[in-house]
């Protein structure tokens, strides 16, 4: 088969382990995304097969019929909605998904969550520059770092992600307060945790508020400028879910009047996010360039299961493939 591997930004695909599943294949490793629906459809007009590294690539349906070679998409992890599935079987492609593991991005949470506190990433940079213990070269900004013990944790989302973060949060002497669906707040409470009794509570309480849910239509915009408005001046947000679950402008009317105070990001609307983007131009947000999968372990788990995938395809023996829902 002819295989395109999309968005290696790192050029790291080719040296996993993992890779010689697909010897004897025709693959080809893209490192750079492709703009524009025209580019894309050219770029992969000739492929049988392609692999998705999560949601770098989006395949609309427009693009999706201008592929009539295509009959394998192969994803590293889960389905989410960068592909149009009607559109895809309409076409007679075949999807099929892979496995993940919530540790990386439950560590990575974590590591964000200890930088922003401690100041960590200024305290690093002033270094550099010969500046000793110094956050910012402005007095009002060269504030002090604050510990986790005793402060709330505010985890919106209590599935294998947030679940571990809780677990991370407690062991940090840290109160825990779950927010999200009655099975998710029922599950929280029989691990010990607190659940808010609602949505204004769970805002206003957090000192350190962090995002876990799965992007979809219910989801889309679930966090608004109202309840980030509602946050403590002093208080951490923290996404390494989807950007998209902010409401549009939500972020950037909160990060204007200082309410939370201080944002930790490492997902964005646009990927890879733009030099000019104003995020970068805040010093009370740390942004990280969508890590939370990319680490050694997990590239070789989720790229193993991608590659065995297309494997058992080309053996005549397609597993895991996905069905489309009713």
């Amino acid at each position: 088969m002819k295989i395109a591997i999309l968005d290696d930004y790192q050029d790291r695909v080719r040296h996993l382990s993992c890779f010689s599943l697909l010897a004897g294949h025709d693959v080809k490793i893209f490192n750079h995304s492709a703009r524009g629906m025209g580019q894309l459809a050219i770029r992969l007009a000739s492929f049988d097969a392609l692999v998705l590294i999560r949601e770098r690539t989006r395949l609309p349906g427009a693009l999706l019929n201008k592929l009539p070679r295509l009959k394998l998409i192969s994803q590293t992890g889960k389905v989410g909605g960068h592909i149009d599935l009607v559109a895809a079987f309409a076409n007679g492609v075949t999807i099929v998904e892979g496995t993940g593991d919530p540790t990386a991005p439950a560590e990575l949470t974590w590591a964000l969550i200890m930088a922003s506190m401690r100041r960590i990433p200024d305290y690093t940079s002033n270094l550099r520059d010969g500046l000793w213990q110094t956050v910012s070269t402005a007095p009002e900004q060269n504030l002090l770092g604050r510990v986790l013990k005793g402060q709330t944790l505010a985890i919106w989302g209590y599935g294998k992600i947030g679940r571990l973060v809780a677990g991370f949060g407690k062991a940090f002497g840290m109160p825990v307060l779950i927010w999200g669906s009655d099975a998710s707040c029922a599950l929280a409470r029989s691990d010990g945790f607190e659940a808010a009794t609602s949505k204004k509570e769970f805002f206003a309480r957090a000192d350190v508020l962090s995002l876990h849910l799965r992007l979809s239509e219910a989801t889309c915009g679930c966090v608004t400028d109202m309840d980030l408005a509602g946050m403590k001046r002093s208080a951490l947000l923290v996404n390494t879910s989807r950007a998209e679950l902010l409401a549009t402008g939500a972020l950037q009317q909160a990060l204007s009047v200082g309410c939370p105070g201080y944002v930790a990001l490492d997902v964005f609307d646009i990927e890879p996010l733009p030099s000019t983007s104003p995020l970068l131009q805040y010093s009370n947000v740390l942004a990280t360039p969508h890590l939370g999968y990319v680490e050694e372990r997990s590239y070789e788990l989720y790229f193993s299961a991608a590659f065995q995938n297309i494997v058992d395809f080309a053996a005549g023996v397609p597993r895991n493939v996905l069905t489309l829902p009713a």
